[in-house]
């Protein structure tokens, strides 16, 4: 006798042998690449949604800035949180947090300088993977200040990074000490000698003829670990090599200086990255936090 037949999703279906579980699939499951559900809750999509909002208004907040001017606060605000989220999706959100105070640190290095000498200077704004920018309504008045300003970022941005050092070793965290890791590798990248680096800036009151030496670096980098912000440096670096190296015959006095002010600039500048490159060999992070 034939077994019965049953129905479904509206295809017969043969009964199964008794004292056998039915398959659960639906017929042809195999052919549609069939897989079964497996919840689950996923930290990194839970924060994608919860800050993909928070992206969104950051966005259009850098987009139409010009017009939110007199609302500082808001749009400084508001580009932080925008890489604060950009950084989450890579690291997670204490280490995305650690990393914009390090940048935010370091670019108020720059801020305190510029208000020092009197050149009115805009709070930093933060652009996600390329750091932050400040604006300014005046260039200093020779080379001299203006590597003064160009040091005071990595100088400043040492310094909260050796915070975070120590207060990685009070709690033993190796998430601070890979933040202060960090926090000493960037600054001393920052002194790679081409503009717009900060090295860049500070070796103008050396010599001009150095920005050749960084840009050439900086070339090697690119080539040996291609990334499109080394890519990007390496354009606007040699765009900004042709124009400042033209334009030196035009204010020759903006880089006659002083051989005491050269060899302050050039003390400060080695010495930065003697000293980080000492620091980023002692804090590197083998194991994970």
């Amino acid at each position: 006798m034939d077994r019965p037949r049953i129905l479904r999703d509206q295809e017969p279906v043969e009964a199964p042998e008794p004292g056998t579980l039915p398959d659960p699939r639906p017929a042809h499951a195999g052919d549609r690449g069939y897989e079964p559900m497996r919840p689950g809750w996923n930290v990194r999509d839970f924060l994608r949604k919860l800050f993909a909002p928070v992206i969104g208004f950051g966005l259009l907040v850098l987009k139409y800035g010009a017009l939110l001017f007199k609302l500082k606060a808001l749009t400084v605000g508001a580009s932080m949180l925008v890489s604060i989220a950009a950084y989450t999706w890579i690291w997670g959100l204490p280490f995305a947090v650690g990393f914009v105070v390090l940048i935010l640190v370091h670019e108020m290095g720059h801020v305190l300088e510029l208000r020092r000498q009197g050149v009115p200077a805009s709070a930093p704004l933060f652009i996600p993977f390329l750091g932050a920018v400040i604006g300014m309504r005046q260039l200093p008045e020779d080379a001299w200040k203006e590597a003064r300003v160009a040091l005071a970022g990595p100088i400043l941005g040492s310094v909260g990074a050796a915070a975070f050092l120590a207060a990685g070793a009070l709690v033993d965290s190796d998430l601070l000490r890979a933040l202060a890791f960090v926090g000493f590798f960037l600054n001393l990248f920052n002194l790679i000698p081409i503009v717009p680096l900060d090295g860049g800036r500070a070796v103008g009151a050396l010599h001009p003829a150095i920005w050749l030496v960084g840009l050439v670096l900086m070339v090697g980098l690119a080539i040996v670990s291609p990334n499109p912000i080394l890519i990007l440096i390496v354009i606007v670096g040699g765009l900004e090599l042709w124009r400042r190296w033209r334009e030196r015959g035009e204010r020759p006095a903006y880089y006659r200086l002083p051989v005491s002010q050269r060899v302050a600039v050039a003390v400060v500048y080695i010495g930065l990255i003697v000293v980080l490159g000492i620091a980023v060999s002692e804090t590197h992070v083998t194991r994970h936090f």
